[in-house]
């Protein structure tokens, strides 16, 4: 087990399996230095905890939670082409888009929820810059979705 994976088995999370597909892309990629994860929705065991708009059918602190789960399920299409978490040098960039109802602004707050799992996953390493964006509807109805950019470090530095 990863230096990461402790710390985030000391927090109460376990890394899950990788999220497979729901439609024709691959759950993480790797260009050169860097890993770029697809979208990951708050699957857990292959079931959406929650579904429906934030702001609505969602409460702002659960759909905080679930931006957590996204941020696992991402972490775990890292490790599944970069090997291990320790390779990574630096969460460079997280994207969120929330499911929101029409008069909902607080998609900052919701995806509070993966960054925070991010800098306690990886401490420095883990600040990011970041977008957390308002959208009418995910897949499968999520309330939302996350995904994330890292840089490896060279074989020889992790």
């Amino acid at each position: 087990m990863s230096a990461v994976e402790e710390r985030l088995a000391e927090l109460g999370h376990r890394l899950p399996e990788v999220v497979p597909p729901v439609a024709a892309y691959v759950p993480a990629l790797r260009s050169g230095r860097y890993v770029y994860t697809s979208g990951q929705v708050p699957l857990v065991d292959g079931k959406l905890p929650a579904t429906g708009k934030v702001g609505a059918e969602v409460s702002p602190e659960r759909a905080k939670e679930l931006a957590a789960v996204c941020a696992l399920n991402a972490l775990a299409a890292v490790k599944s082409v970069a090997g291990s978490l320790d390779r990574v040098a630096r969460v460079v960039k997280v994207t969120g888009f929330v499911a929101s109802a029409p008069d909902f602004t607080g998609q900052p707050q919701v995806i509070n929820g993966a960054s925070e799992l991010l800098g306690a996953a990886f401490g420095e390493r883990g600040q990011h810059a970041r977008s957390a964006v308002g959208v009418a509807a995910l897949p499968l109805d999520a309330p939302v979705e996350v995904e994330v950019q890292v840089e490896l470090a060279d074989e020889a530095e992790s």
